[in-house]
């Protein structure tokens, strides 16, 4: 047997010499379709659960990844290294909960096995968002990518559309999109035909396909989804993120209410006020306290639910409130050489405060982590 020349490459390139061959289902099809636990671990077994889900759904590509990862396996034991391969799975929604019992798994597979390099195979771009985590865990030296190798006659395309068909008439996942918008917009264009509101409805329209697709683009929905779990973390996510997102809104009038009178004569034009330096100046040094309270409060309700769920291992959490309040004394400064003309200098010292606080809050932070990192693994 040899390696394929990416592989070969990549091991290479590595001084790591005990490699674990990680095959990856990040939505568990294995554990839901035959009931097979996981980690599974070894050539036999996974061997027999990469069979069984076969027989289960001969159409699911997963099953071709586990045998993928056996022969990744066995070529680098044919080349003198040694290797074990493993079978690890998320859960159906996949998401963070799915990351984090991919990376337990693994975990408890170093505790019997203390590789040193990891080498991943998966079937495409969503099995692959849990390698970040994977590195957290073990160095990832190589990815290995099954494509299927399948039929172009016209009879399998009919095949593949009346399969997609099937997916957009009958999954819910797919069918509110490609189903749900459309019909939308054809029955408010159909109103619309009937009162004469032409250019109107038209308008709606258009705001309704850009909101749809920028919803889609960014995962809006799963994102709100997952704030607005009625759990005790997803109820004070919500509650911090409208309370927020109002007092940023509110913050836009109190920067207005701010600016003075004497600065707006009735005969200058809009482009005049909003180059104004005094006028930018003042309106800034309102807005910036309900702006900067509004994130911040977003931010510790991020940081807190994140506490209630016991997840208070990300340091970003800690670092964006941090790097939050770092940062208001360089705004205010600004602001007041908006207003007061004062010399440009004056920013230097609220930068440098902010920098040393930022680097020396992530300094403290990554090493905490790090350390809390490692006695994990040891345990």
């Amino acid at each position: 047997m040899s390696l394929s020349g990416k592989l070969e490459k990549d091991v290479e390139a590595t001084t790591a010499n005990k490699l674990l061959v990680i095959c990856i289902d990040r939505d568990d099809d294995l554990g839901r379709k035959t009931g097979i636990s996981t980690p599974v671990v070894g050539r036999n077994a996974c061997i027999e659960a990469a069979q069984r889900l076969a027989l289960e759904d001969p159409e699911d590509a997963d099953s071709n990844s586990i045998f993928f990862a056996v022969k990744t396996y066995e070529d680098l034991v044919s080349k003198g290294y040694k290797a074990q391969v493993i079978t690890v799975t998320g859960v159906e929604n996949r998401g963070v909960q799915a990351d984090e019992k991919v990376a337990t798994e693994i975990k408890s597979v170093l505790k019997k096995f203390s590789a040193n390099g990891a080498v991943i195979v998966s079937d495409g771009e969503d099995d692959e968002m849990v390698i970040p985590v994977i590195q957290n865990v073990i160095p990832v030296i190589s990815v290995q990518r099954v494509v299927m190798q399948v039929s172009r006659t016209i009879e399998h395309s009919y095949a593949v559309f009346g399969k997609f068909l099937k997916l957009v008439m009958y999954n819910p996942k797919y069918s509110k999109f490609f189903l749900g918008v459309p019909g939308i917009l054809l029955l408010i264009g159909g109103i619309g035909a009937v009162t004469g509101y032409n250019a109107e409805i038209f308008a709606v329209l258009v705001t309704i396909l850009g909101g749809a697709f920028l919803i889609r683009a960014f995962d809006i929905d799963k994102a709100w989804t997952n704030w607005a779990k009625p759990t005790p973390e997803g109820f004070t996510r919500m509650f911090t993120l409208i309370t927020g997102l109002i007092l940023i809104a509110a913050s836009v009038p109190a920067g207005i209410t701010t600016v003075s009178a004497e600065n707006i004569p009735a005969d200058l034009g809009i482009l005049n006020i909003i180059t104004d330096k005094v006028v930018i100046g003042q309106f800034v040094s309102g807005m910036i306290p309900f702006l900067w309270i509004g994130l911040g409060t977003i931010f510790v309700g991020i940081l807190f639910s994140n506490w209630l769920n016991r997840k208070l291992r990300h340091i970003s959490d800690l670092l964006r409130v941090i790097v939050l309040v770092a940062l208001y004394p360089t705004v205010h400064q600004f602001a007041n050489i908006l207003m007061y003309e004062e010399s440009s200098f004056s920013l230097i010292l609220p930068l440098v405060a902010g920098f040393a606080v930022t680097a020396a809050s992530a300094t403290l932070l990554i090493r905490r982590y790090r350390k809390k990192g490692s006695k994990e693994l040891e345990r």
